[in-house]
């Protein structure tokens, strides 16, 4: 048997505030909650899903006292469904986002953004269709990162 990608947990401030933040990002809904604790996710995990198939992971966002300090070492990529690269971009920036620079130089075809607490995240490539004059090709949105 092997293992299971289950959650990835953020530690942060305010879960509460973080939780809303990727809701909307995502249309997640809040599937737990507990002292300090939030998880969110686009489905209801039990046991027996996650044994048989390979299932998306959940957001869990814990209370921490200390403050991020430094770029991630691990980040979120997304993928807007039914808008540009940009027009997602603009969006997530009234939700609460900013676009940060983390080395990535111009010119590129993905928008690094950071959520309220500073955690940086990707906008890449559109998944809309080909139909709605989207470009479907997947740049590297790692190199120059």
């Amino acid at each position: 048997m092997t293992s299971r990608f289950t959650e990835l947990v953020v530690d942060c401030h305010d879960p509460e505030r973080l939780a809303a933040f990727w809701c909307a990002v995502l249309d997640f809904q809040v599937i737990d909650r507990g002292e300090g604790k939030v998880e969110i996710g686009s489905w209801e995990p039990t046991v027996e899903e996650v044994r048989a198939r390979q299932m998306p992971p959940t957001l869990v966002f814990i209370q921490v006292p200390e403050g991020k300090t430094a770029k991630n070492r691990i980040h979120l990529d997304v993928s807007p469904i039914d808008r540009t690269t940009e027009d997602e971009a603009a969006r997530l920036l009234a939700l609460g986002a900013t676009k940060v620079d983390v080395g990535q130089g111009p010119g590129r075809s993905w928008v690094v953004m950071a959520d309220p607490e500073g955690n940086e995240f990707d906008v890449v490539r559109t998944l809309a269709p080909a139909s709605a004059g989207h470009s479907r090709r997947r740049p590297d949105p790692h190199r120059g990162r």
